[in-house]
């Protein structure tokens, strides 16, 4: 193994956040992965019965449903002011809360990462559909005489970054990322990168969804959610009788600092991002590459940067969304790079319980790898009954493992082939 960089070069996670369809904060978040309790809900979308779409990773005690911002509700323990909430997007608001938490988390108040040149904020949404199409609408309904004024920076791609930025009064460094569901996997890998390198000392990670019609359901004209109503049968990855995904809303938070600067403040080091890689598939647009070929390579450099082998990896958390081309390429890609070592660590997809949350589906998983270092156990895979042959020689453990790992791997990919990995291990000087 690679000898170990200085602590002030060293990325390491000292805070969480969650605003997640399993749970809305970090003991039961950890509840609901060891448990294997799922929080997806039934769905009827735009008043029809008749949708395919049965399903959704909904967010209990927030209701952002309504276009006008001064109809939602969110938890009391939450203050957003006025003047915030006006032009932030529905997911914007799980964000908002998600990186209090994570802030609380790593013994951090908002005003500790005001102001200062050293702390950055990266973001990855794909904007709020829900938003852009009413206030359209509403232009168009005018003829174009008026228009929200704050209707660009509460529905593009960028409004996450825009609004958090200067609600927390960042100075560091603010920036959006958008590769799909490899989103929030960028953010965090470019996060860790900027402290490296030097230029920042902290950086808080975010990713959010919406889990209303306008971003979920287009998807099903794309076929890629599942149509049954059962949600053991509905997200079910890795399995043979997978169909599609679920979709899901959220966010979650992670707060990365330096090592240093984490142990001169006496912070919790909760595990270290040891390494990571990206690639792309250059194959569909769509659809991943059949052989698993780019997240293969993704794979294989998230380990030679972080300096460990296959067999170093205790726990792989899957991207696994529940489709068939998808996990089935996933397994390949696992298969060559674990299997064909003579390596077999414990392999999991947690959007069985979770649904896919699309952007934030990277950064969601990271913390969830996070919470395994942390508290010393092993999701399962919820939900799985028969495994698809193509995952022979992988160990896809149906309910939670007692077992403490010390090294892990989490793996995104997105549309047109963006594929991201993660390794994250338990802290050590």
């Amino acid at each position: 193994m690679n000898a170990a960089p200085p602590a002030a070069r060293r990325p390491v996670v000292t805070g969480l956040g969650f605003i997640t369809p399993i749970g809305n904060e970090r003991a039961a978040v950890t509840a609901s992965l060891r448990e294997g309790r799922h929080g997806l809900v039934p769905v009827e979308f735009l008043g029809n019965p008749a949708l395919p779409v049965k399903l959704v990773g909904t967010i209990k005690e927030f209701d952002v449903s309504s276009t006008n911002c001064r109809d939602w509700t969110w938890p009391a323990r939450y203050d957003i002011p006025r003047e915030t909430l006006r032009g932030l997007a529905p997911h914007g608001v799980f964000a908002l809360c998600a990186i209090e938490q994570a802030l609380a988390d790593a013994g951090l108040a908002p005003a500790d990462v005001a102001n200062l040149p050293d702390t950055g904020l990266f973001t990855a949404s794909a904007g709020s559909a829900r938003m852009m199409h009413h206030h359209l609408g509403q232009m168009d309904a005018a003829r174009g005489e008026r228009g929200n004024p704050m209707g660009v920076v509460s529905s593009i791609c960028g409004t996450l970054n825009f609004n958090l930025g200067a609600h927390f009064h960042i100075h560091g460094a603010v920036c959006g990322f958008v590769s799909a569901c490899a989103s929030s996997s960028h953010a965090l890998g470019y996060a860790c990168d900027e402290i490296r390198l030097g230029r920042l000392r902290r950086v808080i990670v975010v990713g959010a969804e919406e889990h209303n019609a306008e971003t979920i359901l287009p998807f099903a004209a794309m076929r890629a959610l599942s149509a049954q109503g059962d949600p053991a049968l509905a997200s079910c990855p890795f399995d043979a009788a997978r169909n599609g995904f679920v979709g899901a809303g959220g966010a979650v938070a992670l707060v990365i600092e330096a090592a240093d600067l984490a142990q001169e403040r006496g912070a919790p080091i909760l595990a270290e991002v040891a390494g990571w890689g990206q690639s792309s598939d250059g194959h569909s647009v769509a659809m991943s590459h059949p052989e698993g070929a780019g997240l293969r390579l993704a794979m294989q450099r998230a380990l030679a940067d972080a300096g460990v082998t296959p067999a170093e990896i205790n726990y792989v958390n899957a991207h696994a969304t529940s489709t068939p081309v998808g996990d089935r390429a996933e397994a390949q890609a696992l298969r060559a790079v674990f299997t064909e070592a003579g390596a077999r660590p414990r392999v999991g997809s947690t959007k069985g319980l979770t649904g896919h949350p699309l952007s934030m589906a990277g950064a969601m998983e990271a913390a969830f790898c996070v919470l395994a270092l942390a508290e010393g156990f092993i999701p399962g895979n919820a939900h799985l009954r028969t495994p698809d042959p193509i995952c022979e020689g992988l160990d896809l453990p149906r309910e939670s493992v007692a077992a403490a790992p010390s090294v892990v791997l989490n793996n995104s990919s997105g549309f047109g082939g963006s594929n991201v990995c993660h390794v994250l291990r338990r802290w050590r000087e």
